[in-house]
């Protein structure tokens, strides 16, 4: 399989103090890659980097084969639009209905008529399994149904790379199984590739074809989920051990 982020020798710091030390990882098409380690070792802050929320010091950041981290904005902009985002809370804004969220980025980043729109949204909301909910408020919807409509706003516009942070945070154990198992049927749906920042233990095995382990801003380990398992990292095999950090 082809490499669709690459990411090289990255590193970055806040207030001199370095966060990412020569990171390197590269994500393959059509894979579920995820990001784990301790809290504060860095998994949010090279998601962030990834989709171009933060810059680094230095190092390399390649998607669909292009360097983003010296792309001009308008550049980076055509990447993005094949790009999806799932946020840890969902980010829906509660002053709009459900479908309303979801046509965001097609309104954003299309011309297309509104009766297209309709129907594209439509779709993602069946997609998700959430086909009644299209008028309908966040506030009326459980925190599972809620990050199912965000995800159909991540994937409204057919993204080739899906990320997600936290996907099962706040989410009782059947919920969290039933996003997983609606993540890889997505995946196979639409093709994509998807990064996933998680804690969760059960998650990761239903999910996870490859991952990194980030431990004090260094890359301990990058390889298949079945490779860390056989692994004699102590901190992974701790991690594995106790289910979380």
């Amino acid at each position: 399989m082809n490499n669709i982020i690459e990411v090289k020798d990255l590193i970055t710091e806040y207030d001199g103090l370095k966060i990412l030390d020569g990171i390197s990882i590269d994500v393959k098409e059509n894979e579920v890659f995820i990001i784990l380690g301790g809290s504060g070792c860095g998994k949010t802050t090279l998601l962030k980097h990834i989709i171009g929320l933060l810059q680094p010091v230095s190092g390399s950041i390649k998607i669909f084969g292009e360097e983003t981290t010296t792309m001009e904005e308008e550049d980076f902009e055509e990447i993005l639009i094949k790009c999806g985002v799932l946020f840890q809370n969902g980010a829906l804004l509660n002053s709009l209905s459900i479908g309303e969220n979801v046509a965001i980025p097609i309104e954003q980043h299309t011309d297309f008529e509104q009766p297209l729109i309709d129907r594209m949204i439509k779709t993602k909301l069946h997609l998700v399994e959430l086909g009644q909910a299209m008028n309908l408020s966040p506030a009326e919807l459980s925190g599972g149904m809620r990050k199912r409509a965000a995800l159909a706003r991540a994937i409204a516009l057919d993204p080739q790379i899906l990320f997600c942070d936290e996907p099962s945070a706040g989410l009782d154990p059947v919920t969290s199984a039933a996003i997983d198992s609606l993540l890889l049927k997505l995946k196979e749906q639409l093709n994509m590739t998807i990064v996933v920042v998680t804690h969760e233990l059960a998650s990761i095995h239903r999910i996870a074809d490859r991952i990194v382990f980030l431990d004090k801003g260094k890359a301990l380990f990058v390889g298949t989920l079945q490779e860390a398992l056989d692994c004699d990292i102590k901190e992974i095999k701790e991690f594995f051990s106790v289910g979380r950090f």
